[in-house]
């Protein structure tokens, strides 16, 4: 079955997979907290039928468990990952002839198909805001839209295939944007929107984009999909929706027939306004920064239509489950990617780009001392290309030291790599890189440094799964507990200074040089231990967010050995929150407040979740 509509694909959700809300619910942050408390509960796909201050009907959570995600893409998947491994290794025709035997048939439902009577979309226009307002947290800088469907073709170009469809976040209000008139574009240059705004700075042609929202789930999809060399956005949302992707021109822009809404606009060249700051993937609100300014021009919408959203926030949340199918679809490619890669996971705990998890395999003299030698060409492969080169954090073990490691397995990963790592030896740092644009741990914005721990060979340890004993550590030191194995949390004195930081981890290493720390080779400062060890996530999540690997690492005994850092147990992580850091993303407790009457006895949503 493929979806002509988002409306007609909510439709087609089990009956226990939607909930529609009836009562008004006010955009200005009751409509995101609301969908956060569902989707903490793996609840349903949530339909709001009266949204405060706007016409239309939005939905959201539609991706909000791995098995909805499944199912709305159901007809489709297998073949489309057939089409994915075929283009990885086309000999596996060859191999396995029958089993891509429809494989050319499911090719042809990609192709983009020009429309010449599906035009109802521009029969119906409306506003700015009269679009849903959708404010997530509290100190959002205005509405956004956290779905869209950005097109945009290079200057002098008409064709379709060429065109880049992109997920980036526009605003709709506050700032200075003129209302109605202006909306706010928060893209990086070297994006393939980007890379379109370059060219038209040097062409005297207006840089016209069009923004969907809406339309077959493929299609929001396809917008966030890291393709293959040569597969068009077009071409893939028909592909994963068996049904082509229908367009037409008018007014001199790309406008798709399957949306519900589309917005049309002029981006300026060289001109820019503050947007933001925006609650996050990271768990963090991105600050406030100079982006493109979109002009305005018309604004479409379907008969009936749906104003599709999500809330993004401290991982995991609902775009999480687009991360899950993208290593669905993905998976066949790692191997021609990079080669002697095994496995590789983008830890959504830590807000993904932060901390990358990969198996690899050692190929490179296999009769000497097992030492790291292709697990860092991989890893430099991974750093160097795509998605992957916004890692911070790239942990990477070896396939033949444990054939049944699963990077999905955290704490076990972790006790793996923790009972090999030479601290003299395994340590690899990249420093004064860029880093992503959303992460705030480092010296500047997009500004920092990676580490690549690579472990390859026996165990050289075993990790203590008991606190130390008559340990004595400076007043500093608050309370220590273990996170998992050979891991400590220590409960640390707040950050306030680099100088007073300095001192203390300085005092620290003093206390513990001359002790066997060999059992735990990794400690964690953090301002409460016990909430840091109450959940394997807080652990990821604040260690590799908080911290600048250049910056935040200390070692006992720590020196350089040809330019390479070495130390001995342990290696110290400062993840406490810095005075540059930006804010923890907080909710309001007015809000809070109301909407708990709404779960409450009497409330409209009384009873109408499980587990809330």
């Amino acid at each position: 079955m493929s979806y002509h509509s988002l409306r007609q694909a909510i439709q087609d959700l089990p009956d226990q997979d939607l909930l529609r809300i009836e009562g008004e619910v006010d955009p200005n942050l009751e409509m995101a907290e609301i969908h956060r408390r569902v989707f903490e509960v793996s609840g349903p796909a949530l339909l709001f039928e009266k949204v405060k201050g706007s016409p239309f009907q939005a939905v959201s959570n539609l991706y909000g468990t791995k098995e909805r995600t499944a199912y709305l893409f159901r007809h489709q998947l297998e073949q489309v990952s057939k089409l994915i491994a075929l283009k990885a290794d086309p000999s596996v025709v060859m191999r396995h002839p029958m089993k891509f035997l429809t494989a050319p048939f499911t090719a042809l439902r990609g192709l983009p198909l020009k429309t010449k009577w599906n035009k109802s979309i521009i029969r119906q226009t409306t506003k700015l805001d009269q679009l849903p307002q959708i404010i997530s947290w509290p100190k959002d800088g205005g509405a956004f839209i956290t779905l869209p469907q950005v097109m945009s073709l290079p200057p002098n170009e008409t064709r379709i295939m060429q065109s880049n469809i992109g997920m980036y976040r526009i605003q709709l209000s506050g700032n200075a944007y003129v209302p109605n008139e202006e909306a706010g574009m928060h893209y990086q240059l070297h994006r393939g929107i980007g890379v379109h705004h370059t060219l038209y700075n040097t062409s005297p042609e207006e840089f016209k984009v069009s923004i969907f929202v809406g339309g077959p789930p493929s299609h929001s999809f396809a917008a966030i999909m890291p393709l293959p060399e040569g597969l068009s956005e077009v071409t893939f949302a028909g592909l994963l929706n068996g049904r082509r992707f229908r367009y037409f021109w008018h007014k001199g822009f790309v406008i798709s027939a399957d949306a519900d809404f589309c917005i049309t606009g002029v981006i300026r060249k060289n001109d820019t306004k503050p947007e933001g700051p925006f609650g996050d993937h990271l768990g963090y609100y991105s600050l406030q920064h100079e982006f493109p300014v979109l002009e305005i021009r018309d604004i479409y919408h379907r008969p009936n239509p749906l104003w599709h959203f999500t809330v993004v926030g401290r991982p995991p949340q609902e775009d999480s489950y687009f991360g899950w199918l993208i290593h669905q679809l993905v998976e066949p490619l790692a191997p021609a990617e990079f080669p002697g890669l095994k496995e590789v996971h983008a830890v959504d705990a830590a807000g993904v780009h932060p901390l990358l998890l990969a198996i690899g395999k050692e190929r490179y003299m296999p009769f000497r001392e097992p030492v790291p030698e292709e697990l860092l060409t991989i890893a430099n492969h991974l750093l160097g290309k795509g998605q992957t080169s916004l890692a911070k954090y790239l942990f990477i073990a070896c396939d033949e030291d444990n054939p049944n490691l699963n990077t999905h397995q955290i704490s076990d990963f972790f006790q793996h790599i923790l009972s090999r790592i030479d601290l003299h030896r395994d340590l690899h740092f990249q420093t004064r890189t860029t880093i992503d644009t959303l992460d705030y741990s480092g010296d500047g914005w997009n500004s920092g440094s990676k580490l690549v721990v690579a472990a390859r060979g026996p165990e050289i340890r075993t990790l203590g799964s008991e606190l130390p004993n008559n340990l004595s550590l400076p007043d500093s030191c608050r309370e220590i507990r273990m996170v998992i194995p050979g891991v400590i949390a220590v409960s640390f004195a707040s950050y306030t200074s680099g100088e007073k930081a300095e001192k203390e981890l300085e005092e620290l290493k003093n206390t513990l040089r001359g002790k066997d720390m060999n059992a735990w080779p990794l400690w964690i400062l953090t301002e409460d231990s016990a909430w840091m060890c109450a959940h394997l996530n807080n652990f990821i999540w604040a260690t590799f967010t908080r911290s600048q690997p250049a910056k935040d690492l200390y070692g006992v005994n720590s020196k350089f050995v040809e330019k390479h850092w070495t130390c001995e147990a342990p290696l110290i992580i400062d993840a406490r929150i810095k005075p540059h850091h930006a804010p923890v993303l907080e909710t309001d407790p007015d809000v809070t407040k109301r909407v708990d009457q709404m779960f409450a006895k009497g409330g409209m949503l009384h009873k109408k979740i499980k587990g809330l």
